[in-house]
């Protein structure tokens, strides 16, 4: 048994910025996000990679139980 979670290497995410603002991220192991603050979104994590594109962003507003568009 490994103490290793899937997840983000904590080095990688020392010098991740969010590439809005250049701030720093958080990461949220339970949605498998990182958050920024200040621009208010969540970057997606898939299969270990963080997807670093506003495009692909979700913002932090929306809640994961409300549906999209209500």
């Amino acid at each position: 048994m490994t103490d290793r979670t899937p997840g983000i290497d904590p080095k990688l995410l020392e010098i991740l910025v969010c590439p809005l603002t250049k701030g720093p991220l958080t990461y949220d192991a339970a949605a498998q996000e990182l958050i920024s603050e200040k621009a208010q979104l969540a970057y997606p994590i898939r299969d270990g990679i963080p997807i670093m594109l506003p495009a692909e962003a979700r913002p932090l507003s929306e809640t994961a139980d409300a549906p999209k568009g209500a």
